[in-house]
């Protein structure tokens, strides 16, 4: 995904490729589990559609304000790993709090609590495995792609769990996934401090002045709006395909679908950015969100679904691929955990707010929400289209005056 900027891997410590894709496995464990199923388990307790948006939307909003926040911090300690237990920890005594509660404000409460204390796990591990790309010219996709595939093998089961014995089977697959992350915090690597300004990494130094850098700023805006309009279909297409008829385990193939088309994105991650620049993957990522949005109020049966589910490779996976490429292009291994925090920040803060408009949007327009999602993308491919304008011209050398990286 984020090209190798090395050569060789020597000097990587050891298995440091197996335990980066095993602590990206973890937390997706616990997504897959999560963001498919539990607005089933909160529909399986009568809350209502509006109610239901409050709940998956105020998490987002604590875990915005939480994680670059951490993540700053992460940035300054001895090991930036350190981060991941007590976050572990704390998320697995939420999950098993949820036991105990089963009505709005008491399931809200713990639910933000949860979104708080899981905020800086992926962001921590995204930074640490983006530093061994950057010092050991390590393959980001190779790593990356297994989070995907615990995301897909985690919904399955979770999908075959719920069609057995229903929304409840939610709450024992989180606990699991959430003891899991305290494991792989345990084993994720440990590869000290971010390197400082003037250390010799044998990689080419970031350009601008990080984040500061008006265009990234811009572009990470965009990227928020654009994603946000995936919002209706995390809080409602599990709810809305089980009114249609598709049992849990139909509803998990088609969230698989999603992830396995991540998947094969990352596999030709190197194929990928031999042929398109950053710019060029945001951008028809963007213009497909569009489309797929347009498209989905059809009832198109399961493998229309299943091919509307698809273009999530694009929706997402292009998206999130171009704008790691731009984070490394313009910020240096000291601001990692800060850029990946503010990439976060501004992502979930834009998801928060769409997923409480989803809920009133869904209650009164049903599926026609989703054409109002199409406008959402196609206002944030304008505001990428404005940011790669915004991009400091090169100094003249063969007559390039955009960065194409």
């Amino acid at each position: 995904m984020i090209p190798a900027q090395q050569s060789s891997s020597e000097g990587a410590p050891p298995r440091f490729r197996l335990l980066s894709a095993l602590s990206y496995c973890a937390p997706l464990l616990v997504n897959g589990v999560v963001l498919p199923f539990f607005p089933v388990w909160l529909a399986t307790h009568s809350f209502s559609d509006h109610e239901i948006g409050i709940i998956l939307a105020i998490p987002m909003v604590v875990r915005v304000l939480v994680a670059p926040i951490v993540a700053m911090i992460a940035d300054r300690m001895k090991e930036r790993a350190d981060v991941l237990l007590w976050s572990g920890g704390l998320s697995l005594l939420t999950a098993i709090a949820l036991y105990w509660t089963t009505s709005f404000w008491p399931v809200t409460i713990v639910y933000a609590l949860q979104g708080a204390t899981f905020a800086p796990y992926l962001p921590v591990v995204e930074s640490i495995v983006i530093s061994g790309v950057r010092r050991w010219g390590l393959d980001y996709g190779s790593m990356r792609v297994w989070g995907s595939i615990a995301f897909i093998v985690s919904t399955l089961v979770g999908g075959r769990l719920i069609s057995r014995w229903g929304g409840e089977m939610v709450l024992p697959v989180m606990v699991f996934g959430f003891t899991m992350t305290v494991v792989m915090a345990i084993f994720c690597p440990r590869i000290g401090p971010t390197r400082r300004r003037g250390q010799p990494i044998n990689i080419p130094a970031a350009t601008g002045s990080g984040l500061r850098e008006p265009h990234l700023l811009l572009l990470l805006i965009g990227v928020a709006i654009q994603q946000s309009s995936h919002a209706v279909l995390n809080a409602f297409s599990s709810i809305y395909w089980h009114q249609l008829g598709f049992s849990g385990a139909e509803v998990g193939l088609l969230w698989s679908a999603g992830v396995a088309s991540e998947v094969t994105v990352f596999f030709l991650s190197k194929r990928l950015n031999r042929r398109f620049n950053a710019w060029t993957l945001i951008r028809f990522g963007c213009a497909v969100s569009v489309c797929r949005w347009i498209l989905f109020p059809m009832n198109t049966g399961f493998f229309g679904f299943f091919l509307l589910q698809c273009f999530h490779g694009f929706t997402y996976a292009f998206v999130h691929t171009g704008v790691q490429r731009r984070i490394v292009a313009t910020v240096q291994e000291t601001q990692e955990s800060s850029a990946q925090g503010a990439y976060f920040f501004y992502v979930g803060m834009a998801m928060a707010l769409m997923t409480i408009a989803a809920g009133y949007l869904y209650a009164g327009l049903g599926v026609v929400s989703f054409y109002v999602m199409a406008l959402v993308a196609l206002c944030g491919l304008g505001i990428v289209i404005s940011a790669y304008y915004f991009q400091p011209q090169r100094l003249p050398s063969g007559g390039k005056t955009r960065e194409a990286v």
